[in-house]
């Protein structure tokens, strides 16, 4: 890719000196360096109920909570305990050691488990903002870590005897000019490509509905189902509901002797080791290969699939054997959005996590099915056009992860001086 490509016409500075840290290895002659504690101060101003909550984010920094999409839960406690942070200052979240530490956009609140640290010299905020979110940096992180698994936190502490780069004022400016104008070119690029994806994933939606419901012949004369989730059919076409056309599979079994297998959009795959095992033991369900596995769970996601093995799954599934339909095409008819919204429609709980369809009531929906050899040609014709959209979606995702990457290289190499940007 051509702007990838361009970072290999970068220039170097001209003499370099070792940085005594392993982090930064080599640095500009010319720069200073100095402990994180002569720099940044930990802040601790509480007392101030009225001012706005803000969302600590590794996406987005320290920002107003209408500001993040999905809304982060603040602890609960007396706002009057709450740490009121300044724009321009850094926190240190709960999730720092894997994100690095966060830029304050916004006057406001944020939970007291979290550090704040003001600048206490002459400082380009922008340039530290880059900084603290490099990987170099966040190597360094990983050194002032305490507590294990989900109680990990930074010791501030320790951080603070972590030696940092300090760039003449105007180059610290520079540097984070140059990497407002080049990320926000490729945050564009990336923005761009991910629009594809959506695009042709839609496209990939449309294929499948079409195809389920219309047949392949546009010229076909059509006419009413009297089913509103279909619409239009074929006019050869029959409406009956899936209970004609599968029978349920509820034999119980051991995982020991079928071994376990995950329902997920994606389709039926043996379960990975890492994955939460639910109804485990001689309580599972049997499934043979070619049956219709489908999560009860109406998540609105799609998952199910056919088995290409014999194996188990969890009781919350529903395992139906085709009678003589084409399975491949069963596949795609309940992976269409119209059929998952249905599916769901029909389902019940109190919420959506929870919100589950049984048997006896899938059984009783309607559908469209052509003749067995129509069938088949659906199918095939379906598969063949998600195998060209799926090669390109693979293409777009390649070229997203090397626009990332290369975002990344970018920003460290800027910030440490790998790379001479003025």
């Amino acid at each position: 890719m051509e702007m990838v490509d361009k970072m290999k016409a970068v220039t170097k500075y001209p003499k370099y000196k070792n940085s005594g840290v392993k982090w930064l290895t080599q640095v500009p002659s010319d720069w200073g360096l100095k402990k994180m504690k002569f720099l940044f101060k930990d802040v601790s101003v509480k007392n101030k109920p009225e001012e706005e909550l803000l969302s600590v984010t590794q996406n987005q920094g320290v920002v107003p909570r209408s500001w993040v999409e999905n809304r982060m839960v603040m602890p609960t406690g007396n706002l009057e305990s709450f740490k009121f942070i300044r724009k321009g200052n850094f926190a240190i979240s709960l999730r720092s050691f894997e994100g690095g530490l966060e830029f304050c956009y916004h006057d406001g609140i944020i939970s007291p488990a979290y550090t704040v640290l003001k600048m206490n010299e002459n400082l380009y905020p922008g340039y530290y903002r880059y900084l603290f979110k490099s990987l170099s940096f966040i190597s360094e992180i990983q050194t002032s870590v305490v507590g294990i698994r989900e109680g990990k936190n930074i010791s501030y502490p320790e951080l603070s005897q972590s030696l940092i780069p300090i760039p003449n004022i105007a180059e610290q400016k520079a540097i984070a000019e140059f990497l407002d104008d080049k990320t926000s070119k490729i945050d564009r690029a990336i923005a761009q490509k991910e629009r594809m994806i959506e695009l042709l994933k839609e496209r990939r939606q449309i294929i499948i509905q079409n195809a389920v419901t219309k047949g392949l012949d546009p010229s076909v004369k059509m006419k009413d189902s009297g089913v509103d989730w279909i619409g239009e059919i074929p006019e050869h076409w029959e409406v009956s509901r899936l209970g004609s056309n599968f029978e349920e599979r509820k034999t119980k079994v051991s995982d020991k002797e079928y071994p376990p297998l995950s329902v997920t959009k994606n389709g039926i795959v043996p379960q990975l080791e890492t994955a939460a095992k639910t109804n485990d033991g001689d309580n599972r369900k049997l499934v043979k290969e070619g049956d219709f596995v489908i999560n009860s769970r109406s998540d609105r996601k799609g998952s199910s699939g056919i088995a290409f093995q014999d194996g188990s799954v969890s009781l919350i599934n529903i395992v139906m054997t085709p009678k003589s339909i084409d399975p491949k095409f069963c596949n795609y008819l309940m992976k269409s959005t119209a059929f998952v919204e249905e599916n769901y429609r029909i389902g019940h709980g109190i919420v959506a996590d929870l919100w589950t369809t049984r048997y006896d009531e899938m059984k009783n929906i309607k559908a469209a099915f052509p003749p067995k050899q129509e069938q088949i040609a659906i199918s095939s014709y379906v598969e063949y056009e998600i195998k060209k959209i799926t090669k390109i979606l693979e293409l777009q995702e390649q070229q997203i992860f090397k626009l990332q990457e290369y975002k990344s290289t970018l920003v460290d190499s800027a910030v440490t001086g790998k790379i001479k940007v003025c």
